[in-house]
């Protein structure tokens, strides 16, 4: 029972402490003498440990089996869940350390089982062991970040309901309504629809015939509609024909609102749920979309029904109102701009297929490029224009004459579309309606060269543009082949690689020598500074230029920095660092824009320092300390810096 205290095998501790960050970093020798001090309790499942701002926290609870949710109260009773702690994690150690009560309620959610490591104990490890202690600082680093969206949200948008909160708070394994229901391969697609009406589900998930733990496909009732009814197949074919392979799938411990941008992004309406490499489920986007009425997914299937471009106009309008609510429901600045790339790009394939139906088909195969923000999936509110046409090489002069016609139509209407649709003009003209953006691959493999040969000003710049492309619709390998050759160019030419160090680490970071913010004197920006330029483009350079070094092929800045970690090109405490200062910068920037738009505002990037709250200026300056540590690491790969 709780409160109930016995002695722990030290063995058994020790095993288990050995397996769990941080206490697998220590020394064995010093992990055996903590194991010998630690006790164990059993609190059964409704159990209330902790009541924030009640209880004292005598111990550092390790969760050895079972799980807590952690939560708190407002004043009005309103219940906001923070997350869910599982066996390998622990409780109270932000209590121990500030010597304060509690700061959250926690609750059993299951029979659960806690080793005890006592108060003082804990202590002297995090005074004796830099390592250990680090990694607390860094744990809490991540939870003051949190508490900056919190603020972000709810203080300067405005307060969501609890409802609203599901999407980002639950998790896909808890929205599970029951076992998944499964199929032999070779079974027919008679049975397979008797099994569907039997059960009542939409889709089967198909496993080889001799090993029901082996899933390859999926089946659903639009399969058997598209694939069996409409071309009058026979029923008796074995449904391993009509299965959808491979399957789809999302983590358990993925929020609602993960899987829902990978159902739309992969174009799916379902998923198979992963846990410890089983399958333990499905899940659709009817259940996604009860957690949150039918936005944003509605918006998405609306969009890709359209049969006419100017039905387009309005549907794209509704965007900024959409990611208005994912700000306010508490999205992540990363997941926003996912959504509005995924939403965006839904557009531009509907805009460009419809325009194909309209003036026939190309004469080659061709790629449509998105590059700058729109590239790196990092749009804003309306962010400008910025794309180029890729197409195969003709196979003579006539074929060329004739790509030269088509594609200078097809992009002068889409970007007509484009603006018509809310998408504003590049003012430097970075669009396919330049005769100098729309070129066969080797004319711009060529261009791509001769960039990387001479690294003048001009083509500095460019490459912030154009080496952050990627396929926004038609013939993605061609984007693939062009990838491929530009990092077979900056491998090879690390003096271009220098300039674009250079430049990068050009950019300051807008703090004074006192760590005050250094903001414009005079004119339309007084004392603003602008977030883009100064703060997140140094992020994005320098992503861009480790990527480009080292082959990477992703284009987002934050899954160009995910990779750099993972190869142990930047420590896992730098890679936290970065991460979370972009971050918080790019909600700064949602949110300032936000409530620009909100008073008929053209939405900009200038920040007035002065206006944000204590704990948003503190949180900017420290993610502005992040780029001098940045700029210190491309020194180490550039030395003559």
């Amino acid at each position: 029972m709780k409160g109930t205290t016995h002695s722990a095998a030290p063995a058994v501790v020790a095993e288990f402490l050995g397996k769990i960050m941080p206490f697998k970093e220590l020394a064995p020798e010093i992990i055996d003498q903590v194991a010998r001090k630690v006790k164990v309790d059993f609190f059964p499942k409704g159990t209330r440990l902790l009541e924030a701002g009640k209880s004292e926290i005598k111990y550092l609870h390790l969760i050895q089996k079972g799980g807590v949710k952690c939560f708190i109260v407002d004043d009005e009773g309103a219940v906001t869940l923070k997350d869910y702690r599982g066996e390998g994690d622990c409780i109270g150690a932000l209590g121990i350390i500030r010597g304060t009560l509690a700061n959250l309620d926690v609750e059993m959610v299951e029979d659960t089982f806690c080793f005890l490591l006592p108060r003082a104990v804990f202590l002297e490890l995090i005074s004796s062991q830099p390592g250990f202690s680090q990694y607390y600082l860094k744990s809490f680093s991540e939870k003051i970040v949190a508490t900056a969206y919190s603020e972000l949200r709810h203080h300067r948008v405005g307060r969501s309901n609890d409802s609203s909160l599901h999407l980002f708070s639950i998790q896909v394994g808890d929205i599970i309504r029951q076992a998944p229901r499964t199929i032999a391969a070779d079974a027919s697609i008679r049975q397979a629809a008797a099994k569907m009406a039997e059960f009542r589900v939409a889709s089967l998930l198909i496993h080889e015939p001799d090993d029901e733990e082996q899933i390859i496909g999926i089946v659903t009732d639009r399969d058997l509609r598209n694939k069996v009814l409409a071309p009058g197949l026979d029923s008796n074919e074995p449904i391993r024909a009509v299965m959808s392979a491979p399957v789809a799938t999302v983590l358990s411990q993925a929020t609602c609102f993960d899987a829902l941008l990978r159902m739309m992004s992969g174009s799916t309406h379902h998923l198979a749920v992963e846990q410890k490499d089983k399958i333990i489920g499905v899940i659709t986007s009817h259940d996604i979309a009860l957690l949150q009425g039918h936005a944003p997914y509605s918006l998405f299937k609306e969009i890709g029904k359209q049969q006419r471009i100017d039905g387009l106009y309005p549907l794209s309008r509704k965007i900024p109102e959409m990611i208005r609510n994912l700000i306010k429901e508490g999205a992540r600045a990363g997941h926003i701009a996912r959504m509005i790339a995924i939403l965006n790009d839904q557009i531009l394939e509907r805009l460009l297929t419809l325009l194909e139906e309209e003036l026939g088909p190309p004469p080659v195969a061709y790629c449509w490029l998105l590059m700058g923000s729109e590239g790196r999936r990092e749009q804003t509110f309306r962010t400008d224009q910025d794309n180029a046409i890729l197409y195969e090489d003709p196979a003579d002069a006539q074929q060329a004459a004739a790509c030269e016609a088509y594609f200078a139509a097809l992009a002068r209407l889409a970007i007509e579309h484009l603006v018509q649709c809310g998408y504003p003009l590049c003012p430097g003209e970075i669009m396919a309606t330049n005769p100098k953006w729309r070129q066969p691959l080797s004319a711009w493999k060529q261009c791509f060269s001769d960039w990387a040969a001479l690294p003048e000003p001009e083509e500095v710049l460019n490459a912030s543009i154009f080496f952050d492309f990627r396929a926004g619709f038609g013939k993605a390998i061609l984007a693939d082949e062009l990838r491929q050759h530009l990092n077979g160019l900056t491998k090879k030419s690390e003096l271009y690689l220098f300039h674009l160090a250079r430049q990068c680490l050009s950019a300051k970071a807008p703090l004074s020598f006192f760590k005050n913010f250094i903001v414009d004197k005079d004119g339309e920006h007084k004392n603003k500074l602008d977030i883009k330029v100064q703060g997140l483009t140094p992020f994005v350079n320098f992503a861009r230029i480790l990527a480009l070094r080292h082959g990477i092929r992703e284009t987002n800045t934050l899954a160009r920095l995910q990779v750099l970690g993972k190869e142990k090109i930047l420590s896992e405490e730098l890679l936290a660092a970065a991460t979370d200062a972009y971050e918080m910068q790019m909600q700064l920037r949602l949110v300032h824009q936000l409530n620009q738009l909100e008073v008929n505002t053209p939405p900009d990037n200038h920040i007035a320092p002065a206006d944000l709250s204590e704990l948003d200026r503190r949180m900017l300056r420290d993610a502005f300390e992040v780029i001098d540590r940045l700029h210190a690491v491309l020194k180490t790969f550039f030395p003559a810096l």
